[in-house]
């Protein structure tokens, strides 16, 4: 199934794969960000937030920026005077909302896909948003979704891993560590839960944002995507960055079917296109 993401708002989570934010440099980012326990995500960080009707683009209560829509499944546009570019590979859900008196007080993952949450890497940017949108194709998120059975341990997600390559003239080279979904920091019930706490109650500090006071002003969406966190990198992948005709490659799979070289055998192929696989292909323009 596809989503048109045009009318969604979008989010990601920050640190829930030990280890990322260290390779990706960001943890300094987080140092005096207090967390109910040690290994859990660090924040809730807007990537779109689409136009409420009547809303002005002009209104200062949500960055403008946040209006661009920033997914493309095909490509990616380097941003302009940049110089360091990631695959952030993940799985996001698509989420049903429940409102009750302007707080989200119920959220019900029913749909996954293969997500680059692409960023830019560099210091001294006060939110995380300004480094995930750019403008036009920034971002990307699987056209072919696999439906949710059930958010926990006895449903399809389980089964699931996240493998991620980048494509350098013809070669394939794994980007992030092939990571189970079901190894995250935060998944199923903890994660929800959390997920429904930062919509609520995070505030406009440090890195983070009060991420309720954007979606009231978009007139309480009744559907947002989540993208749950960005698995460790290989050492490749930690130290080579984007560049022009690169081959972005996000791949979410059933373990039990496939193998991690069966599936690195069918990126070098082209031949993701399975009912039970969702991948990102994404090609790197400058």
């Amino acid at each position: 199934m596809t989503y048109d993401l045009h009318n969604i708002p979008t989010f990601g989570v920050a640190g829930n794969f030990t280890g990322h934010l260290e390779q990706a440099g960001e943890a300094k980012d987080f140092e005096n960000v207090k967390t109910a326990e040690v290994n859990a995500p660090k924040a809730l960080f807007p990537t779109y937030i689409p136009l409420a009707p009547g809303m002005a683009i002009d209104d200062a209560s949500v960055p403008m920026f946040l209006h661009d829509f920033p997914f493309d499944d095909e490509k990616i546009i380097f941003p302009a005077g940049e110089e360091k570019l990631q695959i952030e590979p993940e799985c996001a859900l698509i989420c049903d909302v429940k409102w009750k008196a302007g707080r989200v007080v119920g959220l019900t993952p029913v749909a996954f896909g293969a997500s680059n949450d692409c960023s830019i890497r560099k210091e001294g940017a006060k939110k995380i948003s300004l480094k995930k949108n750019w403008g036009r194709a920034s971002k990307g998120f699987s056209s072919h979704t696999i439906e949710v059975d059930r958010f926990d341990a006895a449903g399809i997600l389980n089964r699931y891993r996240i493998a991620s390559f980048l494509v350098r003239e013809g070669q394939a080279f794994a980007y992030g560590e092939d990571s189970a979904v079901r190894d995250y920091s935060y998944i199923y019930n903890k994660l929800t839960a959390w997920i429904i706490d930062r919509l609520n109650q995070q505030k406009d500090e440090g890195p983070a944002e009060n991420v309720n006071a954007y979606l009231t002003k978009c007139g309480f969406p009744e559907r947002i995507l989540v993208s749950i966190g960005a698995t460790r990198y290989t050492d490749y992948g930690e130290h080579n960055f984007l560049q022009n005709g690169d081959k972005a490659v996000v791949v979410l799979y059933p373990e039990d079917k496939y193998s991690g070289e069966e599936i690195a055998q069918r990126v070098k192929e082209n031949n993701l296109k399975a009912e039970d696989i969702s991948a990102l292909v994404q090609t790197v323009e400058v």
